[in-house]
């Protein structure tokens, strides 16, 4: 038995390849990956912000924005709820692969459509009652309620593809098959990216609808990937461990495992959408163009931003896989070189971002004022970039290592508790379209200084005791 385990882990390349290699080879069609995510953010923003005024509404892409700004938050949910159960999957996936258990990890996978699943009728239900209420705790203007209420219904009630590829997605890469979850989420950026226009604008012989096209081209693009993941899991990870429908079943030791990891990954990636509503709602006592610059910049920085968490979801399945291994060289490999591509990804963006800023922005058909501030966010919130990197690499260390309490905390410090409340102090200053956007870089620093102290603490209880025969 013991020499079939042993098999199994050399079969995986996260096991014997070179830590340096894999990490590049993992993480670059992940990185991809996650860019593509951000188009779907992106692309819509860019259309509706050339809808053209009407008689009745000047500025009539500003307004477009807005509401994709309001709606946003709760599409981010979304994103969370599946990424960080995902976060769950994929180290209880990967660990159990590099234990050997086949088994387990046919339960795991099983487990995780169930979830998948529950997770849809959620934001089902969230569309058909709660949308009207959210919205309208955002702003009091008509135009933007109803153009955001409209989208936002849209979109949660067509949830499932997003819900479905998410967990397809994740059951890919923890079995290291990155590319082919690429190819999913390409097809599906394009889909939507060729959408768009078509179904905002009503070309092609199709209605003009405006803002709701905009949801339909993304959801329609969603399911697109949603499709294609789940045959490359069908076939591809038969290899690995069995994809048999009997075990999509629920088991209760099973979705604990999944969630004593993904919990705390969940709350840490809704914290960037309670980060967001708690921005729209404090930004709105400023400017209604700073709660729009704020999203466009939002949109903006996730192609920095998820390259980086790319390159996070290719570290941790490397170093869980080596510490179910029991490979203490390994594991610090997968840490050295994680943190090493991270905070290369993170300089490259702000260097980008802040040489181009007036190119970016200027693809967006905004009111001027809009476009200053948004420009003035990117000059600011850039400059704590770096320590962004580390943080965003610490929390994949931690989450690896079984210590997801620990990402949330961090997460926690730099989204809540320090950027929140220091730019609703920032508000209340004259300068205050300047001052707001200085919280973030404040609040990136603050969790870099006590990530620092987590990590040799963790390094301590979970890297150290690992004794030297395990490597042999």
């Amino acid at each position: 038995m013991k020499n079939i385990v042993e098999e199994t882990r050399q079969m995986n390349k996260m096991g014997t390849a070179d830590i340096k290699k894999l990490m590049l080879s993992m993480g670059l069609p992940m990185i991809v990956s996650m860019a593509l995510q951000a188009v779907y953010n992106i692309v819509d923003s860019y259309f509706v912000s050339c809808m053209p005024d009407t008689a009745e509404v000047q500025h009539m892409g500003d307004l477009a924005v807005n509401a994709l700004t309001l709606a946003f938050p709760v599409q981010m949910l979304m994103i969370a709820i599946g990424v960080g159960t995902g976060v769950g999957i994929n180290a209880i996936l990967s660990r159990s692969l590099g234990e050997g258990d086949s088994e387990k990890c046919s339960k795991i996978a099983g487990n995780s459509i169930f979830l998948g699943l529950c997770m849809y009728v959620v934001f089902l239900l969230f569309g058909i009652f709660g949308v009207d209420a959210y919205i309208g705790s955002q702003t009091d203007n008509q135009q933007i309620i109803s153009m955001a209420t409209s989208y936002l219904r849209i979109c949660t009630i067509g949830s499932f593809g997003v819900s479905m590829y998410i967990t397809y997605e994740k059951l890919l890469q923890a079995t290291g098959k990155t590319m082919q979850s690429t190819i999913a989420q390409i097809a599906g950026a394009l889909t939507n990216i060729i959408l768009d226009p078509i179904m905002i604008f009503g070309w092609c012989g199709l209605p003009e609808m405006g803002i709701n096209g905009a949801a339909y081209a993304t959801i329609i693009g969603q399911f697109v990937s949603f499709a294609l993941d789940a045959v490359f899991h069908y076939v591809c990870n038969s290899k690995d461990f069995s994809a048999n429908l009997k075990y999509v079943k629920p088991q209760l030791n099973i979705i604990g495992q999944i969630y004593r990891v993904g919990v705390p990954a969940i709350l840490m990636q809704a914290l960037m959408s309670f980060l967001t509503y708690g921005v729209n709602v404090i930004f709105a006592n400023v400017s209604t163009e700073a709660v729009t610059a704020y999203g466009i910049y939002y949109k903006i920085q996730q192609f920095v931003f998820f390259a980086a968490f790319g390159m996070n979801n290719a570290m941790i399945p490397i170093i869980a896989f080596n510490y179910g291994m029991r490979s203490k060289k390994r594991i610090n490999q997968g840490i050295r070189y994680g943190m090493i591509y991270t905070l290369i990804i993170m300089f490259l963006g702000a260097v980008l971002l802040q040489v181009f800023a007036n190119q970016i922005l200027g693809i967006f058909s905004l009111s001027d004022r809009t476009r200053e501030l948004a420009i003035l966010a990117v000059r600011i919130i850039t400059l704590g970039y770096i320590f962004v990197g580390a943080n965003i690499a610490y929390q994949g260390i931690f989450q690896a290592l079984g210590c997801g309490v620990s990402s949330l905390v961090l997460s926690l410090i730099r989204l809540i508790v320090v950027p929140l409340p220091l730019a609703a102090v920032f508000t209340c200053f004259a300068n205050a379209e300047t001052l707001i956007w200085i919280a973030f870089p404040v609040g990136e620093l603050a969790a870099f200084l006590i990530a620092l102290v987590m990590m040799k603490f963790i390094g301590k209880s979970k890297i150290a005791p690992i004794k030297a025969q395990a490597e042999q």
